[in-house]
């Protein structure tokens, strides 16, 4: 869906009196670590609506030779997990426009990302909503996963 119908999703959540979670990330080649992400991040609310990086974006944060799988592609794979109710494609280098748009409760972000290197921090918590550091799997990594692709193990 477009970032305007995701912000129009969320406002209709919240309007249920719903709780409304986002993350965000390039979920390239999606492994056990992803999954065990997101469907932790659905158990903080009632709706978990990812931010997908565009392909544009990928390439600016992790070089030319990523993605892997095409935005499209990605965005389907994520819609058809039970715990992802809506994907939005965002096309800057940050997730902090998107996030201001659909105004999330809960901000889910990996433990690996330091509390106040979380984009869009300022403006849940502005609104009274909270950031949420998950804790990931250990063993899981698409950059690991590239590795081993690549040396042929």
């Amino acid at each position: 869906m477009t970032i305007d119908e995701a912000a129009t999703l969320a406002a209709d959540i919240r309007a249920r009196g719903g709780k409304v979670v986002f993350t965000n990330g390039v979920f390239d080649l999606l492994h056990p670590g992803h999954i065990r992400y997101l469907q932790d991040a659905r158990q903080l609310g009632d709706a978990l609506i990812v931010g997908l990086n565009s392909d544009r974006s990928v390439r600016a944060n992790k070089g030319p030779e990523r993605p892997i799988t095409p935005e499209a592609e990605r965005a389907e794979i994520l819609e058809a997990l039970e715990c992802v109710d809506a994907v939005a494609i965002f096309d800057e280098e940050t997730p902090a426009n998107i996030i201001k748009r659909i105004q999330p409760d809960v901000l889910a972000k990996g433990a690996d990302w330091g509390p106040d290197n979380i984009v869009g921090r300022d403006t849940v918590e502005a609104r009274g909503g909270r950031v949420v550091r998950m804790e990931l799997s250990p063993g899981y990594s698409t950059s690991e996963l590239i590795r081993k692709v690549k040396a042929g193990s």
